[in-house]
């Protein structure tokens, strides 16, 4: 934790106590640190570990349940199959990676935003309506992005699997490792 993090205890009744404030705060509170890009942890008051992740995973679960959720279910099913897995900790980097780059996007947006209203911005009412407005544009947009995105990803599995294999030997029969051969039945270091 650095020191200018709000530190927020949570006690066995699932309480959470804000030491910054000296109350009792509710996830709806913790909601507002992290719309208000405070920067915070959650400890448990007992044991001192580290409890932030799981209190973010629950308002996320908080946020899925009530109103229109973000995550379709294949998409969860598909998060899930990732863990145990070889790409897991890569998933993470890539999701954290395009998840900047989406808000990089937005950032810019908004700021191009300025110039059409007198430099004042965007309220969060024409916020809504620019986007609504933009909505075609704005997923050819993303659509592109995430098309870059996915062939990078995909760029980068090819190259792990070249590399694997040229760590373990060409000879794919010869190495003992429960490696197939690459579709078409040759080694693509020996083509």
């Amino acid at each position: 934790m650095s020191d200018t993090s709000r530190l927020i205890k949570k006690y066995p009744n699932r309480r959470l106590y804000d030491t910054q404030t000296s109350t009792y705060i509710t996830l709806v509170d913790v909601k507002a640190l992290v719309l208000a890009q405070e920067d915070f942890q959650v400890i448990d008051a007992k044991s001192g570990e580290d409890l932030t992740r799981s209190i973010l995973l629950q308002i996320i679960l908080d946020e899925e349940a009530g109103g229109v959720p973000m995550f379709t279910a294949q998409m969860l099913s598909q998060i899930i199959r990732f863990y145990g897995n070889a790409m897991q900790g890569m998933m993470g980097q890539y999701l954290e990676k395009n998840i900047q780059a989406f808000i990089d996007i937005q950032s810019k947006m908004q700021e191009q935003s300025k110039v059409f209203y007198d430099g004042k911005g965007f309220g969060p009412e024409m916020w809504a309506q620019f986007i609504h407005g933009q909505a075609p544009m704005i997923q050819t947009m993303m659509g592109s992005y995430i098309d870059q995105s996915k062939n990078l990803f995909l760029q980068m599995q090819e190259k792990m699997q070249t590399q694997t294999r040229n760590m373990f030997g060409g000879n794919f029969p010869a190495t003992g490792f429960p490696f197939a051969a690459p579709p078409g039945g040759q080694d693509p270091e020996k083509k």
